[in-house]
């Protein structure tokens, strides 16, 4: 269990740490705010027409912001092999700050790298499906699995098998990061 853990951290990290091409003031893009052109990269959605959590993934080489209906399929981009790996910086929508699940507010991004997500939880994603719920700080995140279940987690300790599996069956971690201990059982 524990080399899997390394071997999901490793991947998920090659985005966090990697700027191929960064510009070389160090400054990365502000996120932009979804339009009615904003399609999801996989569906070819509208974002407007899913509810939760969306992202958005900046490239290095100038390519127009690519677009996703939610938090795991913005994920999952990021370790398909097939996928562009040249990324400046992922977003996913900031719930410690949206108060509209529907829709997440204008401003309310975060940088995955930085975010505390909750997995596992009762509320479902852009699809239908279960969904990594993003927030700025671990307290909102811990409010957020007290009101609806789940486990806190970083980007480093996501299991893969919740990103990129139809359904995550898993351990939660034993000490999430919320703080808490892990007595959460299977899900």
């Amino acid at each position: 269990m524990r080399l899997l853990r390394l071997i999901a951290a490793l991947a998920l990290a090659g985005f966090v740490g990697a700027c191929d091409g960064a510009p070389a003031t160090g400054a990365l893009p502000a996120p932009l705010e979804p339009t009615a052109e904003s399609l999801g990269y996989f569906c070819g959605m509208n974002l407007e027409e899913h509810a939760g959590p969306k992202g958005q993934i900046h490239l290095a080489d100038g390519s127009p912001v690519i677009w996703f209906t939610s938090v795991r399929d913005t994920l999952a981009f990021t370790l398909l092999p097939d996928e562009a790996k040249n990324f400046l910086v992922v977003y996913v929508n900031d719930m410690a700050r949206a108060r509209n699940w529907d829709q997440p507010e204008a401003g309310a991004w975060v940088d995955a790298s930085a975010a505390y997500f909750v997995i596992g939880s009762s509320r479902l994603g852009g699809m239908g499906a279960p969904e990594a719920v993003p927030f700025s700080d671990p307290e909102s995140a811990a409010d957020f699995r007290g009101r609806f279940g789940g486990a806190v987690v970083t980007l480093a300790d996501m299991p893969r098998d919740f990103i990129l599996g139809e359904g995550w069956v898993g351990e939660i971690p034993a000490g999430d990061a919320s703080g808490e201990g892990g007595d959460h059982g299977q899900h």
